[in-house]
C-alpha cells in the first residue's frame, strides 16, 4: 500500500525485555564519517529495557546518523552496535518486527484512511494492537475514515506515530515526534508515551523541545562533536555545579548584575542592606535544562540557524 511496508515477521522474543536480559541498545565506540567530515567519533550509548532516553544535540550533531545506524538503515564506520541483542545490519527479519520507527518526515500515505493503514500495517506483526486502540491512543478516532492525505500536518504526524506503535514494539524510535502538535495534543502524546514506557517499551527520543525531554526522559544525553558529552537524568544534567542558583538584579546605576551563589538567601539579604530595600528587578533562579544544555553544546549551538530548540509549549 505504501513504501513503509516492513518484511513480514516470522517470530519474536518475549515482551517485557530483550532476549537474555540485555539492554535494548548497547553502543561502544561508534564512528562514522562522510569523506573528510567526521559525524560520529567514539559515540557510546546504553538504553535499558523500558527506559526512555532523550538524545539532544544541535542540528548537524549526528543524531539522525546515529539513530539510522541503530535502526539498521546505515552502515557504521566502526565500533560495536547491538540493538535488542543483535547487530542491526545482520539482524533477522523477526528482529525488525520488534522495532517501532517514527521518522522525522511523514511518508507517502496514499489514498487510504488511517484505519486502513493501521489495519494493513498491523497485519504485518505477530501481536498487533487493534486499530480502534491505536486510533484512540493517538487521538485520531474521529478521523478514522478520512483520507489520510487530507489530514492536517499534525494529524498526519499522529498517524506516523500510530503506524510506529501498532506492532507493540519493544524498542520505539521517535524522531521529533510532536512537531506540528498543539500544546494539548503534546500533553496527550506525552501521557501515551508514559503509558508505553510503563508497559516495558524502551524509547529512544530525539527532540528539540527541552520541556519534552525533561517530562519524558529517564535520562538525557547531549551529543556534540561526534560523541555524548554529558548524560544524566534531566534534573541532574551537568552536575550540581551547573544548578547553583543565579541571583539577578539592577544596581543603583541601573546596570544589570548577576551572581551565582550556593547561598542565595544570604546574597539577597546583603543586597537588601546595600540598597536599603529590594533591588530593582531582583530574581533568584536555578538554571533550567535549556540553559545547561546550551552551556554544554557551546557556542556552535547558539550561533546561526543550527540553534534549533523550542523553549516552551507556546513555540509548538
Amino acid at each position: 500500500m505504501t513504501s513503509r511496508t516492513p518484511p513480514r515477521p516470522t517470530g519474536s522474543h518475549p515482551r517485557g525485555g530483550t532476549a537474555g536480559g540485555e539492554n535494548a541498545v548497547e553502543v561502544r565506540g561508534l564512528s562514522k564519517r562522510y569523506g573528510d567530515r567526521v559525524v560520529l567519533d567514539g559515540f557510546d550509548l546504553t538504553v535499558a529495557a523500558g527506559e526512555t532516553y532523550a538524545l539532544l544535540g544541535p542540528n548537524g550533531a549526528g543524531k539522525s546518523t546515529a539513530v539510522e545506524i541503530l535502526e539498521g538503515f546505515r552502515r557504521p564506520g566502526g565500533g560495536e552496535v547491538r540493538v535488542l541483542g543483535e547487530e542491526p545490519l545482520g539482524a533477522s527479519r523477526s528482529w525488525r518486527s520488534e522495532l517501532g520507527i517514527v521518522a522525522q518526515q511523514t511518508g507517502d500515505l496514499g489514498p487510504y484512511s488511517p484505519r486502513e493503514l493501521i489495519e494493513h500495517f498491523g497485519g504485518l506483526y505477530p501481536d498487533p494492537r487493534s486499530a480502534d486502540e491505536v486510533l484512540e491512543m493517538v487521538g485520531l478516532a474521529e478521523h478514522a475514515g478520512r483520507r489520510a492525505g487530507k489530514l492536517s500536518g499534525g494529524q498526519q504526524r499522529r498517524l506516523d506515530v500510530a503506524l510506529g506503535i501498532v506492532g507493540r514494539p519493544r524498542l520505539l524510535f521517535l524522531d521529533e515526534p510532536t512537531t506540528g502538535f498543539d500544546p494539548e495534543a503534546r500533553r496527550q502524546f506525552w501521557s501515551m508515551l508514559e503509558g508505553l514506557a510503563g508497559q516495558g517499551t524502551a524509547i529512544l527520543l530525539t527532540t528539540h523541545y527541552l520541556d519534552e525531554a525533561a517530562r519524558l526522559a529517564d535520562r538525557v544525553g547531549v551529543l556534540t562533536g561526534g560523541r555524548i558529552v554529558a548524560e544524566a537524568p534531566p534534573a541532574e544534567l551537568g552536575g550540581a555545579a551547573a544548578r547553583v542558583p543565579v541571583v539577578r538584579w539592577r544596581d543603583r546605576s541601573g546596570t544589570r548584575r548577576e551572581e551565582r551563589s550556593e547561598r542565595p538567601a544570604e546574597l539577597v539579604s546583603r543586597l537588601y542592606d546595600e540598597h536599603g530595600g529590594e533591588p530593582e528587578d531582583l530574581e533568584v533562579r536555578r538554571p533550567e535544562l535549556e540553559q545547561i544544555y546550551l552551556e554544554l553544546i557551546g557556542e556552535s549551538a547558539t550561533s546561526g540557524p543550527s540553534h534549533d530548540i523550542h523553549r516552551t509549549e507556546a513555540a509548538a
